[in-house]
């Protein structure tokens, strides 16, 4: 009787246990890179669905954005330059307001008005890049202090004729959070977004936390360490995703909104914090302002850590970072 008791007490607790949650992974095109959407929770289809409605706010959120699509709202306020404000929805508001925010804290290192320095192509195989005249005046039209935002009245304009906005540097994140708002009110209990290197997670734990890779900028097709992250954002800038070489000298997509040219600061940058506002841009601009100036920036903020590639092979890890770090090898998801 005693262990008949003893069987029927374990099946029951067996029975009260949780489910093993189900995992769904999908990754789609989106913003010019591939998204990867990881969810988990106890219901498959409620997964599938949750992950279907995050592609489509992120969707919609990228063609309000593109600078590239002619019939975006971000195109809308480059062919009004000069001439006349335009509307913008909250959202593309929101950004605006967080990318100036970003070029104020940065001293204009991060600078969404790049968009005016036009004529760089970054294909190795087709490279394209304006001669030293044509960068001098497109120059002047490179100015985050002349955008001009009404929120009141919900619009934004470009003072000047020729300006342009390339939000490729902070429009990213803020989507794929986006993605993450809508798996979590979707009823999603851990989820984890990837586009192109750009990650934001929520739903971990102590015992179970995401781990995060963090590429080495000197050899991209190897991992420099794991950072395991609870929820949060990894954000990432480089040297070696997009690049040509020319006279022995790379060419890469990160311009510096003071020369024209492309930065020739560290390799790479990586930033991890549990806040969007802190991070979103920060990476681009150090690779503007350098290392040193980068390390400072890093320092001074508590809730921001960090990685520094320099262009001289070395690399520095925030203090606080180093031991959330895992090497590559030991991390397992």
């Amino acid at each position: 009787m005693r262990c008949c008791l003893i069987l029927l007490l374990a099946a029951v607790a067996t029975a009260c246990q949780p489910p093993e949650p189900v995992r769904h992974r999908e990754a789609r095109a989106l913003m010019g890179t591939l998204v990867e959407v990881t969810a988990e929770g106890a219901d498959p289809v409620m997964l599938a669905a949750a992950g279907d409605a995050a592609y489509r706010e992120m969707g919609r959120l990228s063609d309000m954005m593109n600078h590239y699509d002619p019939g975006s709202v971000v195109s809308a306020i480059n062919r009004a330059a000069g001439v006349r404000p335009v509307a913008v929805p909250p959202e593309l508001m929101q950004v605006l307001q967080r990318a100036t925010e970003m070029s104020e804290r940065s001293g204009g290192a991060f600078d969404i008005t790049v968009g005016a320095l036009r004529g760089w192509r970054f294909d190795p195989d087709r490279p394209e890049m304006p001669d030293r005249r044509a960068i001098a005046g497109m120059l002047e039209r490179v100015d985050y202090r002349r955008l001009e935002l009404d929120v009141a009245a919900g619009t934004a304009f470009l003072a000047r004729a020729g300006m342009r906005i390339d939000l490729g540097g902070i429009a990213k994140l803020y989507i794929l959070d986006a993605g993450i708002g809508v798996l979590e009110r979707h009823g999603v209990d851990r989820a984890m977004i990837n586009g192109g290197g750009d990650v934001v997670v929520t739903g971990g734990a102590p015992k179970r936390p995401w781990r995060v890779g963090i590429r080495d900028p000197r050899q991209p097709e190897r991992l420099f360490g794991v950072v395991e992250i609870e929820r949060g954002y990894v954000v990432s800038s480089g040297d070696y995703e997009r690049f040509f070489i020319k006279d022995g000298r790379r060419y890469h997509h990160i311009l510096d909104p003071r020369t024209g040219y492309p930065t020739e600061g560290p390799r790479g940058v990586t930033l991890v914090s549990e806040s969007l506002d802190r991070v979103n841009g920060l990476s681009a601009a150090i690779m503007v302002l350098g290392a040193e100036r980068g390390r400072a920036l890093i320092e001074a903020d508590p809730a921001v850590e960090g990685v520094i590639f320099g262009r001289d092979g070395s690399t520095w890890v925030s203090p606080a970072l180093q031991p959330r770090l895992v090497a590559p090898e030991d991390a397992t998801e």
